[in-house]
This record gives structure tokens, C-alpha cells and sequence, in this order.
């Protein structure tokens, strides 16, 4: 794995741990509303709330399977697949919520792809 495709897969881990930290640690705050296009009133609902959380972690996790498999691992492979799964979930995202979230979600993944060929 070349040194471009670490450094990409470290800010795709830093940008699913940022991902983390407004779902879960900040789910009512004015950036996660700015964020995701909600008031602060519908984060603080108990279901939206919780539902923030819980998906918050799922993006946490994520960033730890990157970072294991850059550092741990040392895979390209599993780097691919990851990038991978984290494209297509943004590209879902992007069809069924909001267009951008492919890039904005997306977008460090796909550079990160693109490296991996070279």
C-alpha cells in the first residue's frame, strides 16, 4: 500500500471519528444540526436522539476498521473493501436523502479508491 492511499485512508478515519463525535457526542449541538439539516429541537427527540447515537458508533467503528487495516493489517484489500462499502452506502445516501452526501461522505473514499490503482 503507497503512502498517498495511507494518508487518504487516515482522513477518511478522521472524518467517520468527526461523523462520530456529532452523532453521538454532539447529537443535539448547532453544528450536528447545521450538519445535517435538522433543528436542534428534532435531534433532541428521544428517538431521533437515540437513532443518532446508535448510527454515530456504526460511523466510529468504521473508522477503527480503517485504521486497523492501514496499521494493523498493513491491507490494501481490505482498505478496498472498506472504501468500498463506504462509497456505496454514501452513493444509497445520496440517493434516497441528499444528493451531495456522495461527496461529502463519499468523496475522501473514492480518492482513496483511485489511489489504490497506483
Amino acid at each position: 500500500m503507497n503512502l498517498l492511499t495511507k494518508i487518504l485512508a487516515v482522513l477518511v478515519a478522521l472524518e467517520f471519528f468527526y461523523i462520530f463525535y456529532l452523532e453521538t457526542l454532539a447529537t443535539d449541538s448547532a453544528k450536528t444540526s447545521d450538519v445535517f439539516g435538522m433543528t436542534r429541537e428534532d435531534l433532541r427527540q428521544k428517538n431521533v436522539n437515540v437513532l443518532f447515537k446508535n448510527q454515530g458508533v456504526y460511523n466510529g467503528l468504521l473508522a477503527v476498521l480503517i485504521l486497523l487495516a492501514v496499521f494493523a493489517f498493513a491491507s490494501k484489500i481490505a482498505v478496498v473493501c472498506l472504501m468500498i462499502y463506504i462509497v456505496a452506502v454514501a452513493l444509497y445516501g445520496s440517493i434516497t436523502s441528499n444528493p451531495k452526501i456522495i461527496l461529502m461522505q463519499g468523496g475522501l473514499a473514492i480518492l482513496t479508491l483511485i489511489s489504490c490503482i497506483f
